[in-house]
């Protein structure tokens, strides 16, 4: 599996993005480097070296915030026992999608990809977040003329799709021929991006259509819908 390096000035903000990108793929080694190695603002290589060699031998993507961190990182890379792909993406988006794609056992280039694409999905929804929650107590899926399966689905959890349960949804559709969508209100995203699904703002208790077309297409609400009765397992 790939691992993930967040590289930092900052100490504290390289190990909050690391925990952060953590809670949406816990089976991903991310390894925070972050600070000068003496407790101040800035960037050392040794513990950047060192944290690449934590991240595993199967490849890492490494993520940063200011640009003397990309040569720190570009050196790390050019010194490492791995394959190492040093991204330029926004620091806790990119860390967050390439950590869900690494939960999902995509290519060291697949990884980098979506961190790079982060910024572009973030933005993908539309502006316009719907308000209304349904009256549905439940979930419903059915077929649609075009050979899409639908179905309306009640985020039954209080805080509804936000940065955990979007995770859970995108990680349960890898590997499926399906392509998935979630609308709410006048906004679509989606589902494979947890990026996307946050943007939706859809609330606890708010009623969402799932609309998935391909060959996996009724497994893929079938997934959906499961989670959102399980509660997202919150």
């Amino acid at each position: 599996m790939i691992g993930l390096v967040v590289v930092s000035h900052s100490r504290r903000l390289a190990e909050g993005v690391a925990e952060l990108a953590g809670q949406m793929a816990p089976d991903v080694t991310i390894v925070p480097a972050g600070g000068d190695g003496a407790g101040g603002l800035g960037t050392d290589f040794l513990a950047v070296s060192e944290a690449v060699a934590r991240a595993g031998a199967a490849g890492v993507v490494v993520l940063y915030d200011l640009g003397s961190a990309r040569m720190v990182a570009d050196m790390a890379a050019e010194e490492a026992g791995t394959e190492v792909r040093v991204v330029d993406a926004p620091l806790v988006e990119g860390a967050v999608a390439a950590a869900v794609a690494a939960q999902g056992n995509a290519t060291l280039d697949a990884v980098a990809t979506a961190a790079t694409r982060a910024a572009a999905e973030a933005g993908w929804t539309s502006s316009a977040n719907g308000s209304g929650t349904g009256s549905e107590s439940g979930t419903g899926s059915g077929t649609g003329g075009t050979g899409e399966v639908r179905a309306r689905v009640v985020l039954t959890n209080e805080v509804g799709l936000h940065a955990r349960p979007a995770a859970l949804v995108a990680r349960s559709l890898t590997g499926l021929d399906a392509r998935v969508v979630v609308r709410f209100g006048d906004a679509e995203a989606d589902a494979a991006s947890v990026l996307a699904l946050m943007g939706l703002s859809a609330p606890g208790g708010a009623s969402v259509e799932v609309v998935a077309s391909g060959a996996d297409a009724a497994e893929a609400v079938r997934r959906v819908e499961d989670l959102a009765a399980r509660g997202f397992d919150e």
